[in-house]
């Protein structure tokens, strides 16, 4: 069973209602939400919500791990066979496209980059600057580099960490995927379709209810680690806006607008690749949801 929608279009709420019903297990799929140090800031279920029914793949990664979507999916198979081994049903809900499709297609089992090539690259990375590492990368894989923009960090070191690391190239690798891990017809598959309007509404009000819940103790603890800037929980929302606030570098309402107005872009991309990826889900408002997916069992 497979739940996806927005940020802050009510999925978690919906997946607690359902496992309840069913007895399920409710499975992320956020790649914010691994991270073991950021439940606030993430909207991770609470405590009590682990308490009342059974989660997995939260909070399992440490903020200093660059988590892939090829981790996810062989977390997530031996998720669900731990799962239906008690006799529960998997629910998987979240926000992240690349997961979603990792789970329904499979994706490229690129081994894990080892530590010093990582840190090779982002030393090099602050020495030289991003355009000098695009220029490798031009020289390395030709194909990534025209696909990425060039001042793509992210993307750009990952593209160099995998030629370095296993001697062939991305899209090498992506013509070996693994098996999808969940047969696609056998799934039920929605997606919450909020009004915009109502949407934005939550977003307020979430990142209102982070600040009061103590988004801002777990973005300082993050901060004095001194990660790489390119580690994927150094970009969850909200995180780099609280950091200029906490560096004086900006007031509290201009990291608030700017926290909001990043997650409101996000999530017109999350809606867009949706429509784009995944045409044969079902878009259900999120009051029809738990009709619509009960009918459908």
């Amino acid at each position: 069973m497979l739940i996806a929608g927005p940020t802050a279009s009510g999925k978690s709420a919906l997946a607690m209602e359902l496992a309840g019903r069913i007895g399920g297990t409710i499975v992320n799929a956020d790649s914010m939400q691994v991270y073991r140090n950021l439940r606030v800031i993430t909207a991770r279920p609470t405590p009590d919500d682990e308490a009342r029914v059974p989660h997995t793949l939260y909070g399992h990664v440490d903020e200093a791990e660059n988590y892939s979507a090829g981790r996810y999916g062989v977390d997530a198979q031996t998720a669900i066979a731990k799962i239906s081994a008690r006799g529960s049903v998997p629910i998987f809900v979240g926000g992240t496209g690349l997961y979603f499709r990792t789970l329904l297609t499979g994706i490229a089992a690129i081994p894990a980059i080892p530590a010093d090539i990582r840190a090779h690259f982002n030393a090099r990375l602050e020495a030289e600057g991003v355009e000098a590492l695009h220029r490798d990368l031009q020289q390395r894989d030709p194909e990534a580099a025209a696909r990425l923009m060039p001042r793509d960090r992210s993307r750009i070191l990952r593209a160099l960490e995998v030629v370095e690391a296993t001697g062939r190239t991305i899209a090498d690798w992506h013509g070996e995927s693994m098996k999808p891990v969940i047969v696609p017809e056998h799934a039920v598959k929605v997606f919450l379709d909020v009004e915009r309007a109502q949407l934005v509404t939550n977003i307020k009000a979430r990142f209102a209810a982070m600040l009061e819940q103590g988004a801002f103790d777990e973005v300082r603890v993050l901060a004095e680690r001194n990660l790489i800037e390119t580690l994927p929980a150094m970009k969850a929302h909200g995180v780099p806006w609280l950091r200029k606030y906490l560096r004086s570098e900006i007031s509290l309402d201009d990291a608030t607008e700017g926290a909001v107005m990043d997650t409101r872009r996000y999530t017109k991309r999350q809606v867009t690749w949706f429509r784009n990826q995944m045409p044969d889900w079902d878009w259900v408002k999120p009051g029809d949801a738990l009709t619509a997916i009960t009918s459908a069992l």
